[in-house]
């Protein structure tokens, strides 16, 4: 992995630039780590946020100024709307009631469609704690149509080979397997599309057996491709990134150089990463035909 390390600096209040007009548009994976007002259901171990450090998260969100957020451990709408100005953004979850699902803020002013739920992802629906569906959206700009999926896979298996006899790795590979006919459907369709979100897992090593089954389903481009990241990064620099966007379709083609960024907090110490999210806001831009 090159030790090349992206960070976008932190902006001043009013100089953070505008969102991408016209066929330009901002796209961003977050997770924001157990985001919810339900805080009576959190773990033990997870104390709930105060009202200051979401004030903090959503600041972030103005800084980021994304076009298109898919947001992974976010309670539903209420919970996005916490962070993200509803004023702003449109929200879309997948109809279960888990407290960490994935979905999308949209900014206003793009048409959105609704696709079915990639329910399948979700391995153990009857479980107390299952495991999370991908929200599956059509969004239309400039002319372009764009199907996009936000997911987040079973943590456990970060590494190492899939192929082992461990359950957080059979069950990784299983939603592999339902991951690769999503995109296989997608190649057939010929449309352009992107995943978006928080794979738990490295796509660094040669040969990774994970992204080997989902490009042999269609060609793809991940935009971490080489890229440290600087989230949370320690003495010896930046992490593997296990945040992830894939890129598929004619979107391979609409994605501008160079334009991947990641929003590291300016605060340090395990106790802001607890209180503001374990993961930092990925983004690109893809510009449309």
């Amino acid at each position: 992995m090159r030790a090349l390390i992206l960070a976008l600096l932190i902006l001043a209040p009013g100089l953070a630039p505008g969102h991408a007009l016209g066929t330009e548009l901002k796209l961003a994976s977050w997770n924001i780590a157990w985001l919810t007002p339900r805080t009576a259901l959190l773990p033990r171990d997870r104390p709930p946020r105060e009202r200051a450090d979401i004030a903090r998260l959503a600041e972030y969100a103005r800084r980021l100024d994304a076009d298109i957020v898919a947001l992974q451990e976010v309670d539903g709408p209420e919970a996005a709307a916490q962070v993200l100005d509803p004023k702003a953004y449109a929200f879309y979850f997948p109809e279960e009631d888990d407290l960490q699902r994935s979905g999308f803020a949209i900014r206003r002013g793009l048409r959105v469609s609704r696709n079915p739920d990639l329910a399948a992802l979700d391995l153990n629906p009857e479980a107390q704690r299952s495991l999370r569906r991908g929200t599956d959206i059509t969004v239309e700009a400039g002319g372009a149509r764009l199907r996009l999926l936000s997911l987040h896979l079973k943590a456990g298996c970060s590494s190492g080979r899939l192929e082992r006899d461990e359950p957080d790795c059979e069950q990784l590979a299983r939603q592999g397997e339902v991951l690769a006919g999503w995109i296989a459907a997608r190649r057939r369709e010929g449309v352009a599309f992107a995943l978006l979100g928080d794979f738990n897992r490295s796509f660094e090593a040669s040969g990774e057996a994970l992204f080997r089954r989902l490009v042999a389903a269609a060609p793809l481009t991940r935009v971490t491709e080489g890229v440290s990241n600087p989230c949370w990064a320690g003495p010896r620099g930046g992490r593997a990134f296990i945040d992830h966007i894939l890129l598929g379709g004619p979107a391979r083609d609409w994605l501008v150089p160079e334009s991947l960024r990641v929003l590291v907090y300016a605060e340090q110490g395990r106790d802001w990463r607890d209180r503001l999210s374990d993961h930092c806001p990925l983004s690109i831009r893809l510009r449309t035909p």
